[in-house]
């Protein structure tokens, strides 16, 4: 059935909802996928802090508190954590006794592995020490034909032994949206192309899906 003037008003009207639909959908997204990932650490830290802060609440007289008390409670005390680490870590006796902890929790065989190496890892993308996590650049992975944007963790590989491994750079392949999950590859250093783009830059752009993409700048090889 055509309306007046000759066009198909139901598929007109179809296409229009359809269009606003997708517009207020992807509007709406970022919003939700922010409030999704705060509830997240909400709920976390109300798990964490949930027995402690109910025993006091309790023994003060105030009975069993609230969800929204629990959330805001945990949130307080998550600030004063942080900012009591970031002040021992100003001082020498905090230093010690923060070192003394590491010792401790090194001594433990699982946590060792994966608390070493998420420390190592921190440090080395807050300092860039030895260049880590500072460069960019692209390599063909994980087939032929198929590139990706990596960060180069290290460019000694001679501990793996191989007889190439002296030309050898460790490249760390953030993965989307949890940049954290990466792969850690070990590629010949002329298969490794380096980029124009800050670490900032490409963490948005792999957290993104690849919906956010660096601005263009003349690559190193054609600056003057």
């Amino acid at each position: 059935m055509m309306a007046d003037g000759g066009s198909p008003a139901p598929h007109r009207d179809g296409s229009m909802i359809r269009r606003y639909l997708l517009a207020g959908f992807f509007t709406l997204l970022p919003a939700a996928v922010t409030f999704w990932i705060l509830r997240a650490i909400f709920d976390a830290l109300v798990t964490i802090f949930d027995a402690p802060t109910t025993w006091l609440s309790e023994r003060i007289g105030l009975g069993t508190p609230p969800y929204w008390e629990l959330a805001l409670a945990s949130g307080v005390a998550t600030l004063l954590l942080l900012f009591l680490v970031g002040a021992l870590m100003g001082n020498f006796v905090g230093v010690q006794i923060l070192g003394w902890l590491d010792e401790l929790v090194m001594h433990i065989p699982v946590a060792k592995g994966i608390y070493g190496a998420t420390k190592q890892l921190m440090n080395a993308i807050q300092s860039g020490q030895g260049g880590s996590f500072k460069e960019v650049v692209l390599v063909e992975w994980p087939r032929d034909g198929s590139f990706a944007l990596g960060f180069v963790a290290h460019r000694d590989c001679r501990w793996a032994g191989m007889p190439d491994a002296g030309r050898m750079i460790a490249v760390y392949i953030p993965t989307s949206p949890n940049p954290t999950s990466g792969y850690v590859v070990m590629i010949e250093e002329t298969k490794v192309r380096p980029l124009t783009v800050t670490p900032e830059e490409a963490l948005t752009w792999a957290i993104s899906g690849g919906v956010v993409p660096p601005p263009e700048r003349p690559s190193r090889a054609e600056r003057p």
